[in-house]
């Protein structure tokens, strides 16, 4: 039993994904590579487009999270599925709109935007700017007023939550770089600011309490406090709010003791706080904008590397060393992230060793994971490492000045390429 649906194993003892032998697309576009199965990230899509109809009776949008992995080919998907996206900074921006993805189903993030990178959404035409900060939203104001336009925007507020998850992706609690704090006063001051000046226009708020999240009551609660301050909103200043963005953070089944909540599951529970509480203020229920990401494309991809040595230290450990490692993963030197590894050509054997995975950088800390069941590797072996789709190409490196990995597309077993793997030239473009 694997931790994602799109994956099997073969007459052959491999293991497949989308139905494509994972051996030989290893021998076909080389290692280390990503691999993605189109049909478990439209599904998926499909999903949380559905809850929007069920739960909302239509009125909202999902908007996926560029973060977790950008490039020209998920943002055609996305526009494909009806999807909105969200985007943070202007290269992601710039890539949606390379195949013309409608700007106005794009939410532009971020707590630091240039100016620069302001001017250009601006004038792109995004659909909102979700505002971190007051700098940010004085700037925004005069950008707009002298584009003589009125910007729809979002501010970002803290609801104070503190999601159990690591505290690097802990965002929704007062100490964070992110939003405005509803427990200073900080988010109704932004608020009263937008009222007074007519270049921005206030559609509504926006809070991310944070990223893997397995429980349902941060959620829930997050989405009571946020229907609480927008009616505070129409107290204080007038200002009936029409938009609530409930962020992402769904956790997903990197290992097999994982277990989250269904994504229908979240939508159902935390659709009752929405109905709930407006019904409580006496509220239209808002527009509902979600932003998934890991969960789209977390469990619909999977990184295979070539193993290069064994080195078993006896009573120690065995390293099992691969043609990757942080440059295209630097999840566990970052978060001490856990994974499912299986060697890909004797995927029908049972797991009979715990290795330790390394990576080839000159790092000691380079390694995929530590403790690791799989099955006994030798060298020229395939490893596929499961759950990779999010937070690994778009968090890939350079160091050691190692070219980023290919990363392919599969449907109906047939895979294509989507990012061509980076070659010297690549490397060296730039310098002078």
């Amino acid at each position: 039993m694997f931790v994602s649906e799109c994956l099997s194993v073969n007459d052959a003892g491999h293991l497949t994904i989308g139905g494509a032998d994972t051996v030989e697309l290893a021998r076909q576009f080389g290692t280390p590579l990503y691999v993605f199965d189109e049909a478990t990230i439209r599904n998926t899509m499909r999903e949380y487009n559905a809850s929007m109809k069920k739960f909302y009776n239509g009125a909202g949008l999902v908007a996926y999270a560029s973060k977790a992995f950008s490039c020209k080919e998920i943002y055609r998907i996305a526009k494909d599925e009806g999807c909105g996206i969200d985007v943070v900074s202007a290269g992601e921006l710039y890539t949606a709109l390379s195949v013309d993805f409608p700007a106005e189903k794009i939410f532009y993030h971020g707590n630091n935007k240039t100016v620069s990178e302001l001017v250009y959404a601006i004038e792109s035409g995004v659909g909102r700017i979700v505002v971190d900060n007051l700098t940010e939203l004085e700037r925004i104001s005069e950008i707009a007023a002298s584009q003589s336009k009125i910007v729809p925007i979002l501010i970002r507020v803290k609801p104070g939550i503190d999601a159990h998850t690591h505290d690097f992706i802990r965002t929704g609690q007062i100490d964070s770089k992110f939003g405005f704090a509803l427990e200073t006063g900080e988010a109704l001051e932004a608020v009263k600011y937008i009222k007074e000046h007519k270049s921005v226009e206030l559609k509504g708020i926006h809070c991310h309490i944070g990223s893997q999240i397995f429980e349902v009551s941060p959620f829930e609660l997050a989405a009571e406090v946020m229907v609480g301050f927008m009616n505070t909103v129409r107290q204080e200043t007038g200002i009936i709010l029409t938009e609530l963005n409930l962020g992402g953070g769904f956790g997903i089944k990197y290992v097999p003791e994982n277990d989250p909540v269904p994504y229908m599951g979240y939508m159902e529970m935390v659709s009752k706080v929405v109905h709930d509480a407006c019904k409580k203020y006496g509220l239209d229920i808002p527009f509902i904008v979600i932003e998934p990401g890991r969960s789209i494309v977390g469990p619909a991809g999977i990184t295979l590397y070539t193993v290069g040595g064994v080195k078993d230290i006896p009573n120690i450990r065995t390293y099992v060393s691969v043609d990757g490692g942080m440059t295209d993963n630097p999840r566990y030197i970052l978060y001490q992230s856990v994974y499912e590894a299986l060697v890909a050509n004797k995927a029908d054997k049972p797991k009979d060793a715990v290795v330790t995975l390394a990576g080839r950088c000159c790092e000691s800390g380079d390694l995929v994971g530590e403790g690791m069941p799989i099955q006994r590797p030798e060298v020229g072996d395939i490893v596929a490492v499961l759950a990779t789709g999010a937070y690994n190409y778009s968090m890939a490196s350079n160091y050691n000045r190692v070219p980023r990995a290919a990363a392919v597309m599969v449907k109906d077993s047939e895979a294509r390429l989507i990012i061509r793997r980076e070659s010297m030239e690549d490397i060296i473009k730039n310098d002078i």
